[in-house]
């Protein structure tokens, strides 16, 4: 029943002979994402699909260093070449409602047009307005109002001096107002002895006259100041008329440029009524001469509300917008409102609008970075509830968060035209799909990145041409011969993991072929070559396996317990991997089982110790229930053991190692010893079949590496494998060497009496019709040693009763 793998099955190799080229120089770069067919589909379809609700948008699963960002960013710059630029965004001053800016679409490269045309006119109106003042037609026609309206006043003057008069009073004008004099009947005034010296009948009503002239007097000065009220109101309708006059020509130019546009228009027609409305800010600004105080003041400037803030400025954007952000902070996503601090007072306006990552990518496509977005909830709420709204808000962070904050600037929203792209791995993906309830809603199209792709012929020319692509955006990497291009094609098998697949890692891959260049040029080569390569590889193991040489180390001085020659009942070597970052390498562990008599069963030394997993409890389970569908068909199964993983002393989970542990049991049960030499990997299920497990390529090498350290590389030494994994073997080229030359071997099995045979020397045995198995096997001595244990029992508890 044994079976040993000839070497040619444990490595595919790759023929360079099949490649017709010297260099990947002669080699058309690869232009297109391979292997990813399926995930290409459904990207394809979600960039497609045009949803005016926003439900359309993707989410690209895939492990690191797939190709993700690379295939979206390929597909999207191809995508945006032949959609139509988006507009500029813009925001200008609310005349109405200062606190809340208007937003102006205008199209591509008309923001800092209309920009310029505002900065344009109101620098010329600066210079112009006052000139209007200074005309000699303005000042002539001014100079005609006031003396026609000065004429009235003083006509008021002596009509109130008149009327005074004839109450026996005259009036007196003065700086600080109106004085009123009594009179004598000739006409002079009276003195104030001569008053005084007067009866007090005559005083009583000289101040009852006097009262009557003052009320006489208030309401001439009523009249005089509505006629200067007039005069004024004169003067400004003049200079409303001049100005209009002199700016109408300036803005009808500009509503000629921007008919089409009907919020420019109603921005032209508002900026023109508050020039009119604040022409003496104009009028001052010709006085170029400031008075300097003695203390810093706050900056202001009257003319800024004129300006225009360019949020967005797409004159230089080709097709639609692509805005990869990979801090999505809030601010960074939606924009934000500075705030400029002057002497303790808090400052804003709308020039302080700063746009976010959504206005730059409004009207194409915006791509985000999973781990970094779902880091910060407030981020990902907001852009919830803008992609559902259809708006891209401004608001304050502390306010969306309950927080109580400064009253400031609420910008007008923007239409929300943006396609969102979210990169991240699976595990992200479905918690949002479980326990996000809008996240399926508004992300309906997933675009799945694979690890791994067929491995063809066509694949193989595919991934020359990737690193003929390689070297064209790195000019400083070195070409590969066609020994070259093989090795990484064999490399691309052992990160796959099967000798049929070929890895999508292509970050991995990459990073190989700029080491194998730098060896390749430090040893003068004018390209990379096979050697180059194996030798780059080397050197990447040789930086990252400090721990897996320190515990090889501790194996070979007898510090970790591993034995690889002899034969011991009860032990042996199971296979584990443990990683180590970036970095994955095979260790071996000694396996022990001890059967005694008793009923307590199998007793899992990890379980006990809560050092064990649930997937290996579960494996230690199906061990009992092999046991009794192989031995307790006539009788119960009785016997007490105890299987453990010595010298572990952190947490072991999942099933690899069942195998391995029930031959540990039946070594202890039948008492025939295990070679040493051979270590096992494989799962068990309860009718004794071996079952598939992973790292295979790993615990094999690593098993290696002991026993070469140990120097017991003597033909006796191996790895038991399920069949099922032969195809997973990409061994490291120094295993397959000894394989070849005999000094190692290894046995695929698919069941556990194949396992039995390799391990102990002795056939496992068949079931016989008496139910018993054949004489002298493993089997035999198994269902012996349970009748043994059985009977010990029975005749305990008989003797109990007795």
């Amino acid at each position: 029943m044994i079976k040993e793998l000839d070497a040619a099955r444990l490595r595919l190799t790759c023929d360079p002979s099949t490649f017709k080229f010297k260099t990947t120089d002669e080699l058309e770069p690869l232009d297109k994402i391979i292997g990813q067919e399926r995930a290409i589909e459904a990207l394809k379809l979600g960039l497609g699909i045009k949803d005016a609700k926003n439900r359309y948008n993707i989410y690209v699963a895939g492990s690191p260093g797939t190709g993700k960002m690379s295939a979206v960013e390929y597909f999207l710059n191809k995508a945006s070449e032949n959609e139509p630029r988006p507009p500029d965004l813009c925001y200008v001053h609310n005349f109405a409602e200062p606190y809340t800016p208007h937003c102006l679409e205008l199209p591509a490269g008309w923001g800092a047009r209309l920009r310029d045309d505002i900065n344009h006119l109101i620098t010329r109106l600066k210079r112009d307005i006052p000139r209007v003042f200074e005309s000699d037609e303005f000042k002539a026609r001014s100079k005609k109002i006031t003396e026609r309206y000065t004429a009235k006043r003083s006509e008021l003057f002596e009509k109130m001096e008149d009327s005074s008069r004839k109450f026996g009073f005259s009036i007196q004008r003065t700086p600080i107002g109106i004085k009123t004099f009594p009179l004598h009947k000739g006409g002079e005034a009276l003195s104030q002895e001569e008053y005084e010296a007067l009866p007090e009948d005559e005083r009583k009503e000289i101040l009852k006259r006097q009262s009557e002239v003052q009320v006489l007097v208030q309401e001439n000065l009523q009249e005089i100041a509505r006629v200067e009220e007039e005069r004024e109101d004169e003067i400004k309708k003049l200079a409303k008329e001049a100005v209009l006059f002199m700016i109408e020509p300036h803005f009808a130019k500009l509503k000629q440029h921007y008919e089409k546009i009907d919020k420019a228009i109603t921005f032209l027609s508002d900026l023109k009524t508050d020039i009119v409305r604040h022409l003496e800010e104009f009028k001052q600004s010709g006085n170029q001469s400031k008075q300097k105080l003695p203390f810093p003041m706050l900056p202001s400037d009257p003319f800024k509300r004129y300006s225009v803030n360019v949020l967005v400025d797409n004159s230089q954007t080709e097709g639609a917008p692509v805005i990869v952000e990979q801090n999505a902070t809030y601010s960074n996503l939606f924009g934000s409102v500075e705030r400029r601090v002057h002497m303790g007072v808090v400052q804003t306006d709308f020039t302080m609008i700063k746009p976010g990552s959504l206005h730059r990518a409004n009207g194409g496509y915006l791509v985000l970075n999973a781990n970094n977005l779902f880091r910060l909830g407030l981020s990902w709420e907001a852009l919830k509830i803008a992609i559902k709204r259809r708006e891209i808000c401004i608001e304050d962070p502390l306010q969306m968060l309950g927080y109580a904050s400064t009253e400031g600037l609420k910008p007008e929203s923007v239409p929300f035209r943006v396609k969102v792209i979210i990169i991240g791995n699976p595990h992200i993906y479905e918690l949002l799909h479980h326990h996000d309830e809008d996240f399926p809603k508004l992300f309906s199209i997933k675009s799945d990145f694979g690890t791994e792709m067929d491995r063809t012929s066509a694949r193989e020319k595919d991934l020359a041409r990737f690193l003929r692509a390689c070297c064209q955006e790195s000019p400083n990497l070195l070409p590969f011969d066609p020994t070259g291009v093989a090795k990484i094609i064999e490399y691309s098998s052992h990160l796959a993991g099967d000798q049929k697949k070929l890895s999508c890692e292509f970050g991995n891959l990459t990073a190989v072929v700029k080491e194998a260049s730098y060896w390749a040029e430090d040893q003068g080569s004018p390209c990379v070559t096979e050697e180059h390569v194996r030798y780059a590889l080397k050197k990447r193991d040789n930086r990252r396996n400090r721990i897996e040489e320190k515990i090889r180390e501790m194996i070979t001085r007898g510090q970790i317990l591993v034995d690889t020659d002899g034969e011991v009942t009860g032990q042996v070597n199971g296979l584990a991997v443990l990683q180590m970052g970036n970095f994955t390498f095979g260790k071996p562990s000694r396996i022990t089982a001890n059967v005694f008599t008793g009923k307590d069963g199998i007793i899992d030394i990890e379980r006990e110790a809560e050092l064990g997993g649930h997937s290996h409890t579960k494996g230690i389970l199906i061990l009992k229930g092999f046991l009794g569908e192989r031995f307790a068909r006539t009788r119960p199964l009785s016997l007490s053991a105890s299987l453990t993983f010595e010298q572990s002393y952190s947490m072991i989970d999942g099933d690899s190692a069942s195998s391995t542990e029930l031959y540990a049991l039946l070594s202890s049960l039948s008492g025939i010893p295990i070679h040493q030499g051979i270590a096992i990997t494989g799962s068990v299920n309860q009718k004794g079949e071996i079952q598939p497990i992973g790292g295979v390529n790993e615990k094999i090498e690593g098993f290696f590496k002991v026993c070469k350290a140990k120097g017991s590389l003597t033909g006796k030494q191996g790895v038991i494998i399920p069949t099922q994994n032969v195809d997973n073997l990409m061994l490291d080229e120094e295993v397959v060497s000894a394989v070849k030359q005999g000094k190692f071997h290894i046995y695929p099995v698919s069941t556990i009496d194949e396992g039995v045979e390799i391990l102990t020397g002795v056939p496992a045995g068949e079931l016989q019709e008496d139910g018993t198995f054949s004489p002298g096997t493993v089997f035999c001595h198994v269902d012996e040693r349970l009748e043994q244990i059985y009977q010990t029992l029975k005749q305990e508890k008989k003797n109990e009763e007795d």
